[in-house]
């Protein structure tokens, strides 16, 4: 139980960094105030470009692979082929990367409006399966040519994930992929209903 307290509380302040806030405030803004309202890359962008907005980008991706490899080093970084967790390190990085997700949605540091956690569940599942991640970043670059948009190419990749990691790791642990997915729903449902108030 240590190993998985250790990687909740590691991963959820981790993942509670608002990136995007601290990013958008050196350009005088919250994101938390224009556009979509949501402090994440796509947002930021928006107001930003992209080459601003690259750091948004690359810190969010970082919490969920940081708070992943706590949760592998904390639980004595059991691996089995091509570096997937295994044994005893499989719930420890799951939970990391769940809380550095929540950390990311509802952040301490920034008064608990964050933003939907696609970035951190992407960052994170860079260490829950890296041969999966690995063709999901070649399928991103494929697609988003393909359909000559990063953002059709960046869903097509994320999407593609848990049947990628079906290739290197047990269904047990793509549910576990999946469960995590469900928490970018929820974000994506609570923004709709915030929306629709509005």
């Amino acid at each position: 139980m240590i190993p998985v307290l250790v990687a909740v509380i590691g991963g959820y302040l981790l993942g509670s960094v608002p990136v995007a806030v601290l990013v958008g405030r050196a350009h005088g803004f919250d994101p938390r105030d224009v556009g979509d309202r949501n402090p994440g890359f796509w947002n930021m962008m928006e107001r930003l470009g992209w080459k601003a907005a690259v750091p948004v980008f690359v810190g969010d991706m970082l919490k969920g692979t940081a708070a992943g490899l706590v949760g592998l080093l904390v639980s004595g970084a059991e691996t089995g082929a091509l570096s997937v967790p295994d044994g005893a390190s499989v719930v420890p990085v799951y939970a990391a990367v769940a809380a550095a997700m929540a950390g990311h949605s509802w952040p301490v540091f920034a008064g608990w409006r964050g933003g939907r956690s696609v970035l951190a569940f992407a960052g994170g599942f860079a260490v829950i399966c890296p041969p999966a991640f690995a063709l999901g970043l070649a399928l991103l670059a494929i697609g988003g040519t393909a359909l000559r948009s990063f953002s059709w190419g960046t869903r097509l990749a994320v999407f593609s994930l848990p049947v990628l990691q079906l290739l290197f790791a047990p269904v047990e642990q793509v549910a576990g992929t999946g469960a995590l997915m469900c928490l970018i729903g929820l974000r994506f449902g609570q923004a709709a209903l915030a929306g629709r108030r509005a």
